[in-house]
């Protein structure tokens, strides 16, 4: 619809009213009242030749008319002066209504209506752009001042032209609410201040309620808040069916509960009960997922078992199968024994236990007192219970039955003593050296070496004294009963390699070797350390190979020591060399006796030693002589041989590098177990 130009008439009088509420023709005196369409008005200002009083402003006003009176007009060039000055279009801020005079509906709500007058310019007009989209806050002003200064008419139409106080008087609207309203604006209150008057309030008598007195504030049991004066007549009113005036819940005078409270707010928290919300579901979520995990780490647990004894059984087949070649072959080609014995094929398999299925063992031992076997391994939940420890694995049931953690770090070696009190020695890389008591399976002493403690042992002649090897080369001696530091510290003699093995020869009434002592096995060498009373200690150095040693195992009883050496460049294959200990008579020159060892018979093991494993020489079962046993890495498997005649007598499949061998009798049965990272395996001597 576009904006209609009407220009005052000159006319003295107003013309009748049409049927549809607009004026025919409007006097030229009268002043023009025109409806307010709701936006802005458009003021046009023409200075005629001679810009006299006469001079009249043209008011263009929008007009919403019905179909018949639609129209658009535009005056065009009138008679008078040619030259004339530029029109200005000027915006006239809202807030201004024009009312009709025939109009008899009542005014809108708002701002009163008033007659809007522009009279004739004094001057001449700065021309400005018709699409200009607001007006300086001067030129508003101005134009708000002009209308205020306007003559008031005479006619008969003044009653409804009037120019209400206030109208002038009201702050120009900001451009944003210019923009954003179409009718008058006023001054809104703030949100915020409204927001907190209504929980300020009593909602029966909707006054403020007070912290005092009679009208101080109250709560109902349901917890909606009012004046106690008010609660109370309200309940009184009702009689026995008093309910809440909010919740209408049912209320005695008894449920009245007055609040002391100087100034009560109740605090809005629904972002942070949202985010509770959020949190208890996400705990939910979590909890339930972490026990879908455990579901399914019992489900891989119990899937990995019967691998377990599926390995179990496809090995103990192949265990039959090479023992029934092995009898054919024997009953074909076996040659007797110096002693008349038949020894070709003496272990047979006897069982496999699954210890640990992520592999990582590395030493074995033997407890005869609790009739079980310890098998070194990492621990198999590592995130809740970090580091090392020993599973148990029973002879009676042939299975693993427990863990024990125990240090932080790798264990290096395990060793009982020969009391069978169950009290288990045990040295990391942590450096730790630790007792811990089966029977309890509790560590029940820790000794700081400060150092990594690659060995340990027992003294066989002083049950109370320990020692461990350490891996800058030195060995340093405990006391149990003391729990303090170390009594006493054996030096390095040549290198200080670290110290791989530990063993203790107790005295024996022998022609060849009477003396009793440690042997400590470095990766360079060999040293014997004498002992000749309560702290004095002779060191001897033990004529083995240097830079090729990996670990030396003693057998008491034939005062005969295992050594091994790894493969190099004149030996490409590694070597077990069987050595008698013997001792060097007393000169004439006072020298005193010295100690020594000579070699009796050397086994090879293989071409490959990548890793530090632990051999064996043991007696003989029933009373026949000793036995070797070593693994062999690059087939994967153990061999037996015999100690005195060094013929190989058997080799024990595995499906890994053997690492630790453990002979041991039960109820007069003998024994010989064999670890990798991940099985144990059994053998029993026929």
């Amino acid at each position: 619809m576009e904006a209609m130009e009407v220009d005052p008439l000159q006319h003295s009088a107003t013309a009748p009213a049409t049927p549809t509420g607009i004026p025919a023709v409007a006097p030229a005196d009268a002043p023009l009242i025109i409806s307010d369409s709701g936006s802005s008005t458009e003021v046009d200002e023409d200075d005629d030749t001679g810009g006299g009083e006469g001079g009249g402003a043209r008011v263009v006003v929008p007009l919403t008319l019905p179909a018949p009176w639609a129209f658009s007009q535009r005056r065009r060039g009138r008679g008078g002066s040619a030259t004339q000055s530029p029109r200005v279009r000027r915006r006239v801020r809202q807030g201004f209504r024009v009312h009709y005079p025939s109009q008899t509906a009542a005014p809108p709500r708002g701002f009163p209506d008033f007659v809007l007058r522009a009279p004739a310019a004094a001057g001449p007009h700065r021309p400005s752009s018709s699409t200009e989209a607001s007006e300086s806050d001067e030129e508003g002003e101005a134009a708000a001042a002009a209308v205020q200064q306007a003559p008031p008419t005479h006619d008969s139409h003044d009653d409804n032209a009037r120019v209400h106080e206030g109208a002038a008087a009201a702050p120009p609207a900001p451009d944003s609410q210019k923009e954003g309203h179409d009718g008058p604006t006023g001054v809104q209150p703030p949100a915020s201040q409204s927001e907190e008057g209504e929980g300020d309030t009593c909602s029966i008598c909707f006054e403020a309620w007070t912290a005092a007195g009679e009208h101080r504030v109250a709560a109902l049991r349901c917890g909606h808040l009012f004046g106690f004066t008010c609660i109370q007549r309200w309940l009184a009113s009702q009689r026995s069916a008093a309910k809440c005036p909010q919740c209408n819940k049912k209320a005695k005078r008894s449920d009245i509960v007055l609040l002391y409270a100087p100034k009560l707010r109740a605090m809005d928290n629904s972002a942070h009960e949202s985010l509770k919300r959020s949190l208890e579901e996400e705990q939910s979520r979590r909890r339930k997922a972490e026990l879908e995990s455990a579901q399914y780490k019992l489900k891989l647990q119990a899937i990995s078992n019967k691998y377990g004894q599926a390995q179990q059984e496809l090995q103990e087949m192949r265990a039959q199968i090479v023992q029934a070649g092995g009898r054919c072959a024997g009953g074909a080609s076996s040659s007797p024994s110096p002693g008349g014995a038949q020894l070709t094929a003496p272990y047979n398999f006897h069982d496999a236990v699954l210890v640990s299925a992520g592999g990582g063992c590395r030493v074995l031992a033997h407890c005869q007192s609790l009739n079980c076997l310890l098998a070194s391994q990492p621990s198999a939940h590592a995130a809740l219970l970090p580091g090392w420890g020993v599973k148990k694995v029973s002879l009676a049931h042939i299975r693993s039955s427990q863990y024990i953690p125990i240090h932080g770090a790798q264990i290096r070696a395990l060793c009982f003593n020969r009391q069978n009190d169950g009290l288990l020695l045990s040295a990391s890389l942590d450096n730790t050296l630790k007792l811990t008591s089966l029977p309890a399976n509790a560590v029940v002493q820790t000794y700081n070496a400060g150092k990594p403690v690659w060995s340990c042992c027992w003294c066989a002649d002083k049950p109370n004294y320990v020692y461990a090897g350490l891996s800058n080369g030195s060995v340093l001696l405990y006391d149990i009963r003391d729990t303090g530091a170390h009594v006493q510290e054996f030096q390095p003699l040549r290198s200080r390699a670290p110290v791989a093995s530990l063993c203790y020869i107790p005295r024996a009434a022998s022609s060849s070797f009477p003396c009793g002592g440690l042997i400590a096995g470095t990766l360079e060498g060999g040293y014997f350390w004498e002992r000749l009373d309560e702290s004095t200690y002779k060191p001897h150095v033990l004529p083995l190979e240097a830079g090729s040693c990996t670990d030396i195992q003693v057998e008491t009883e034939s005062r005969h020591c295992l050594v091994t050496y790894r493969a190099g460049r004149l030996h490409p294959t590694v070597r077990c060399v069987l050595m008698a200990l013997t001792r060097t008579p007393q000169r004439d020159d006072g020298e005193p006796p010295g100690c020594s060892c000579s070699p009796v018979h050397t086994f090879n093991a293989g071409s490959s030693c990548k890793l530090l494993t632990k051999n064996a020489v043991f007696a003989g079962p029933h009373g026949g002589g000793a036995l070797v046993c070593a693994g062999d890495e690059a087939t994967q498997s153990a061999m037996v041989w015999e100690a005195s005649s060094g013929a190989l007598l058997q080799r024990l499949p595995a499906d890994l590098p053997v690492l630790d061998i453990a002979p041991f009798a039960i109820d007069g049965e003998h024994f010989l177990a064999t670890l990798t990272e991940k099985m144990l395996k059994l053998y029993k001597w026929k």
